[in-house]
């Protein structure tokens, strides 16, 4: 895995966020909705950088509600995606979590987006249930995946189709 920047957001890399933003997600979310999260104090929110010209490559955000986490988003500019910086920052989210004692992290991911399905597994996540037409722009089901961070047995009843 190539070695990133992970580094606390602040105003200034709006910009630069809500670029990843808009080439990753339909519908993105708005200025105003990712810049409550900084100020969000149940929020783990940060971005990755090349260490080469520091721009911005990445980013996660992670709230947590009790000892729950839920995560998100994250996404990675294109020109970026496939060399490790997804990973790093949910590595980065998950030890937050890991710190600050939350017992379960979820996340809901697009069905088709194997390459986040794939990395969530290989960290543990495993899939609970298929959300039926959950995205929009366009249409399509997400599914909803857990980690337990206590080390047992993930609760919830896992999906058994195997076509998560």
């Amino acid at each position: 895995m190539a070695r990133f920047e992970i580094a606390m957001v602040v105003e200034g890399d709006m910009s630069g966020i809500l670029e990843i933003e808009k080439g990753s997600f339909s519908p993105p979310w708005t200025h105003e909705q990712l810049l409550s999260e900084i100020y969000n104090d149940d929020s783990f929110f940060v971005i990755a950088r090349n260490p080469n010209d520091m721009s911005i490559i990445g980013y996660v955000i992670l709230r947590r509600v009790s000892d729950i986490g839920e995560l998100l988003s994250i996404a990675v500019a294109e020109s970026s995606r496939g060399k490790g910086a997804g990973e790093s920052l949910l590595l980065a989210a998950l030890a937050f979590a890991k710190e600050n004692g939350l017992i379960t992290v979820f996340l809901e991911v697009r069905k088709s987006n194997a390459a986040a399905v794939s990395l969530y597994i290989k960290h543990g996540f495993k899939p609970i249930r298929l959300r039926k037409n959950y995205y929009e722009e366009p249409v399509e089901d997400a599914v909803e995946m857990g980690l337990d961070l206590t080390g047992g047995r993930f609760s919830c009843q896992e999906m058994t189709s195997g076509k998560a």
